[in-house]
């Protein structure tokens, strides 16, 4: 537990929550801001700053769990879709720092959460470049 993080405080059961699933390796809880009824925090029990810092069976282990629970909001909220997402670092809006997968039910594209992509023309060459870039990473 790291002592000035609020989901390691939330865990240990320090602060409340409303809890929706909890097993040995994570907690599931609804989310207090609420972009979309449902919106479902699930953070895994041991603190990691965020899924670069997991290794791999902790990650397969919380996506495990990331689908499980994403299934139990969409029967319960009767979404017509969801967002699935988790933000890594402040500049792409982080803001607690410990490892979490946000399940965000969507019920219309007019929901109050953006998510916009800009469309480019490719340039395959690029593209190569930086397929092979990150393949040798």
């Amino acid at each position: 537990m790291v002592d000035d993080c609020i989901f390691c405080k939330i865990i240990a059961g320090d602060i409340p929550s409303s809890k929706v699933y909890e097993d040995e390796e994570v907690l599931a809880f609804l989310d207090i801001s609420q972009v979309t009824p449902g919106h479902t925090l699930v953070v895994p029990k041991k603190h990691a700053r965020n899924l670069l810092e997991m290794d791999e069976t902790v990650t397969a282990q919380l996506f495990a769990r990331v689908s499980k629970v994403a299934k139990k909001v969409e029967a319960a909220t009767q979404a017509k879709g969801m967002n699935i997402i988790s933000n890594m670092e402040e500049v792409s809006g982080q803001t607690v720092f410990h490892t979490h997968v946000h399940i965000i039910p969507r019920y219309s594209d007019q929901d109050e959460l953006a998510i916009s992509f800009t469309e480019h023309e490719p340039n395959f060459e690029q593209l190569a470049v930086l397929a092979e870039t990150i393949k040798n990473s």
